[in-house]
């Protein structure tokens, strides 16, 4: 049994307490170059987030000094050392403001102002997040406390990621956004509370002396305001946890519903847009099949055998069609190049473009259509589907057709606004 505690015992390898509170107390100072390591860092990141790139995400927090104030924080509260406490957390302050500001004004006259994957994946924090601050600031701490510290402190400062939701903090006030400041700062908020928790375990584990002698009330009051910090950020990141993995059930629902209610039956699903909160709705479009009231009442009956109960189905789909009220008189059809047209139109290369010729309007599918118009006559017609506040102006429908029409090589043009 003594060997097998041996082998678990932190007390090995331990560096002196006095060498590692003196390294502790230096790193919660934000002056000087700290200050100005911060404010790079938080560009970097900034930047990362902006052009989408994790590499530059992980250099800026592999050179963030944030952990400084927050590991001091743990300490102070371990030792009953309040001096080092407030410290820390008025450092922490500044740390905060300053990395708020530098990354709002980064994105205030950053040009590209959409929120990309990276970025929105710091706004919906959950349980998880938790266990990642609390686990990984379990190692960042014990590798502080070793004779040895080997490499862990890089992966503690990836996997906590203090850096990236102050910057989506940042974003969220500069575009206005107050849904994504508030969750990332509260990711944060996660993230520094239980590093520091994480940092009070192992202070305690490990006996360091106390700075401050206080009686066993003081001590039980401290540790039941702890305890209510604990429960007051837990609970919210359970609640998200869950709407999370609803979320997922009710996508790989939808899935398998457009699997084998369309796909598996030859229909191309061009258009797809499922929202789960407030209210579940699908909302489809197809390329050349055509539902009557009926064929949908039928499908929205068949979303309960998915598990689908309460989500209303939509299918877009009378604005495909050219001239609806003459379908009859010359026997109107339509007929789709499938995946050989896709790569004909090179269609994400267009969008790209598109987007920056053309920011006010978000493609949404683009397709070749043959209309054919009688047993001999037909033409074929490149077919825009995209979303807007309002109608294209005369002027810049011309301009759109026109680039279309020159860049795609096709005389026929339609756009449709969904």
């Amino acid at each position: 049994m003594n060997k097998l505690l041996g082998f678990i015992d932190l007390q090995n390898g331990e560096e002196e307490k006095a060498k590692v509170l003196d390294n502790v107390v230096r790193n919660t100072s934000f002056r000087g170059a700290n200050l100005w390591i911060l404010a790079c860092a938080i560009v970097v990141a900034s930047v990362g987030l902006n052009v989408n790139s994790t590499a530059v995400i992980i250099g800026a927090m592999l050179i963030s000094p944030l952990m400084g104030p927050i590991v001091g924080a743990g300490f102070a509260l371990g030792t009953y050392d309040f001096a080092l406490l407030k410290k820390s957390g008025k450092n922490l302050l500044i740390a905060t403001v300053v990395s708020l500001f530098v990354s709002t004004l980064y994105f205030l006259i950053s040009p590209f102002k959409d929120a990309q994957s990276e970025l929105l994946a710091r706004t919906s924090p959950n349980i998880y997040d938790v266990l990642i601050a609390f686990f990984g600031g379990l190692v960042g701490v014990i590798a502080i406390t070793r004779a040895e510290k080997g490499n862990p402190i890089p992966g503690v400062a990836i996997a906590t990621a203090l850096m990236p939701p102050l910057c989506t903090a940042g974003y969220g006030l500069a575009m206005g956004n107050y849904a994504y400041f508030l969750g990332a700062l509260y990711l944060y908020t996660i993230n520094c509370f239980f590093i520091g928790i994480a940092t009070f375990v192992i202070v305690k584990y490990l006996n360091y002396p106390l700075v401050n002698h206080v009686n066993k009330i003081k001590q039980k009051q401290i540790r039941n305001t702890i305890s209510m910090l604990i429960i007051l950020l837990l609970v919210p990141s359970i609640y998200f946890a869950y709407q999370m993995i609803r979320e997922k059930k009710f996508r790989a629902r939808v899935d398998n519903f457009i699997k084998t209610e369309f796909t598996e039956k030859g229909q191309m699903v061009v258009h797809k847009k499922v929202a789960v909160f407030p209210t579940s709705k699908i909302e489809l479009a197809f390329l050349t099949k055509q539902f009557s009231n009926n064929e949908v009442a039928s499908l929205q009956n068949k979303l309960a055998q998915y598990k689908l109960p309460n989500t209303r189905l939509v299918i877009l789909q009378d604005s495909i069609i050219a001239n609806p009220s003459s379908v009859n008189e010359i026997g109107y059809m339509l007929s789709v190049q499938k995946e050989l047209e896709k790569r004909s139109l090179n269609q994400e290369m267009v969008f790209k473009e598109m987007a920056i010729l053309f920011p006010e309007i978000v493609p949404v599918s683009m397709g070749n259509h043959d209309y054919y118009l009688g047993t001999d006559s037909s033409k074929q017609v490149t077919v825009l589907l995209y979303q807007n506040n309002s109608s294209l102006d005369t002027t810049n429908a011309a301009k759109l057709t026109a680039w279309l029409q020159q860049k795609l090589q096709k005389q026929h043009i339609e756009l449709i606004r969904k």
